[in-house]
């Protein structure tokens, strides 16, 4: 339960507006909820200031769904990823407040409207076109999660001069995230511009010994440059998630 949530409750309980019996009913799943097929942690956003987050690939839609209606009455805001468009038609339909972002292949649910309290701006920037996805992953992340965030695209090795047209909001940023796949070389490079931390996401883009991701893995994990860490291949919500940790006030 979002603690400004049960705050109120709690202060209409106070007021009389609610009686203790329904304010016990509200609170009777707080630590967690049993529906069978999923044990709902509705005791994480009090617990880490941001609620459970529904893994989307292996669910149905209807789980997928059924895990996002009994957070409803208690969540600001519900994100689930690593869905389809085949699945998230059928939780919009349920849920017609919801939007798939098919690019990130993320349902965001927004119940109420997030502040933003993060100290600065996540900046995220990917090498090639085609590591936006999970860019994209990570922007909605760290965004649900109360963040000023912007993104920079296509700015890769091969052709570096791009990305040093962007070194005033380079230099702007709190946090930075950088996704990139092939060799993995950008967070290396954008972490020896910066004195701040960089969040480096390798992607499985790339040829042939590329192996799915590995390489551009390795190499971020033998970065030269010491104000880089990394998270798995192709985690765009995990790097989103800790750069908005990195970045509260």
């Amino acid at each position: 339960m979002d603690k400004n949530l049960l705050l109120k409750l709690l202060e209409s309980v106070a007021k009389g507006r609610v009686s203790a019996g329904d304010g016990a009913e509200k609170l009777q799943h707080m630590a967690y909820e049993d529906i069978t097929y999923a044990h709902i942690d509705h005791h994480r956003s009090l617990r880490k200031g941001f609620p459970e987050v529904i893994f989307g690939e292996g669910k149905t839609a209807d789980q997928i769904a059924g895990i996002m209606e009994k957070m409803m009455d208690q969540e600001n805001i519900i994100l689930v990823t690593r869905t389809n468009q085949q699945k998230a038609d059928i939780v919009l339909s349920r849920f017609p407040q919801a939007v798939y972002h098919a690019d990130a292949r993320m349902v965001v649910m927004e119940l109420n409207s997030v502040p933003v309290q993060g100290r600065g701006l996540i900046l995220i920037i990917s090498a090639g076109t085609s590591d936006i996805p999970v860019a994209r992953e990570a922007y909605l992340t760290a965004r649900a999660m109360g963040n000023a965030v912007d993104t920079i695209f296509d700015v890769g090795v091969s052709g570096i001069h791009r990305l040093f047209n962007h070194q005033t909001l380079i230099d702007e940023a709190a946090v930075l995230i950088v996704v990139a796949g092939m060799e993995g070389a950008l967070p290396s490079v954008v972490a020896g511009m910066v004195d701040r931390p960089v969040i480096a996401v390798p992607t499985s883009v790339g040829y042939g010994v590329n192996l799915g991701g590995l390489t551009a893995l390795f190499a971020m994990l033998n970065s030269c440059s010491s104000n880089v860490a990394v998270v798995n291949i192709d985690n765009g919500f995990g790097a989103g998630y800790m750069a908005a940790m990195i970045n509260r006030e």
